[in-house]
């Protein structure tokens, strides 16, 4: 039977973080635990990008859906889609009405779930389901089943997004909720399927002598950390403390095989890793 201890005016059941408030830093240092259980650990985060793959309209996606139509008996996935630049219009519009950040998050979670239902219409025969966000614990049971899960991007803070340190924008995008979803289920692997080759030192879009990163672990990325990034900058503060992703790689989608290779853990694109010591 627990030990109830009195005293303060209340009764407590006894136990380590008795009376302790769970937002206090040397209270969650004593939280870390070599048992911590992953709940996918066997999973690949594959998030495809909107403004660079959905974009593009059929001749990047379809070639892509073949390939992961293809991949499936191989590997088990869960794949993520961004909204791309319906995702900037609708963002516009919110600016122009004066919505407060967390109406704004809603919104563009919203526009996600258009690419999630379009990509699911392509891979339906294949065994994909759309995850709505109120069913994220049924993820595992998806899985178990044979399904193929198609999430959105977006963080769900939705209304709670937290205030951005400057302007209204949220602060949160779809590459920072990819790493979420998997950091959360103990997924230690994500592949951005982007349609660049990997990460740069810069925006080869705009400067013809960038150079291509080809791997390196977040300890040296984050010491030279380029000024342009293809991910959310959050992604690599979050990942500093992280405890299960262990591997990022980024792939161009617009090249066939890059996505296969991604998944055989071949260099392919950008390879970006982290030691993990708790699991």
């Amino acid at each position: 039977m627990s030990k109830l201890v009195t005293g303060d005016g209340r009764t407590h059941i006894d136990s380590p973080l008795m009376g302790e408030s769970l937002v206090d830093r040397r209270v969650t240092a004593r939280t870390h635990s070599e048992r911590e259980v992953a709940i996918l650990p066997d999973v690949v985060f594959v998030s495809i990008g909107g403004q660079s793959i959905f974009d593009r309209g059929k001749s990047a996606i379809l070639p892509l859906v073949q390939e992961i139509a293809a991949l499936r008996p191989k590997h088990k996935m869960v794949l993520s889609v961004g909204g791309g630049t319906r995702v900037r219009h609708t963002v516009s519009v919110a600016m122009d009405l004066g919505l407060p950040t967390g109406g704004v998050a809603q919104l563009v979670g919203a526009m996600e779930e258009a690419n999630a239902v379009f990509l699911n219409a392509l891979l339906a025969k294949h065994g994909s389901i759309v995850m709505q966000r109120e069913h994220f614990w049924e993820l595992p049971l998806y899985l178990s089943t044979g399904m193929l899960p198609i999430v959105i991007s977006t963080p769900p803070y939705h209304f709670w997004e937290p205030p951005p340190e400057e302007g209204a924008l949220p602060a949160h995008g779809s590459d920072f909720g990819v790493f979420i979803h998997a950091e959360v289920l103990g997924v230690s692997d994500i592949v951005f399927v982007k349609d660049e080759d990997g990460m740069y030192d810069k925006d080869p879009k705009k400067h013809a002598d960038a150079k291509l990163l080809k791997r390196a672990t977040l300890d040296e990325f984050s010491r030279a950390m380029p000024a342009e990034l293809i991910l959310d900058r959050q992604l690599f503060s979050a990942w500093k403390n992280a405890r299960h992703v262990r591997r990022i790689q980024i792939v161009n989608g617009l090249r066939p095989g890059e996505l296969s290779r991604a998944l055989a853990r071949e260099d392919a694109g950008t390879v970006l890793e982290r030691e993990v010591t708790h699991v």
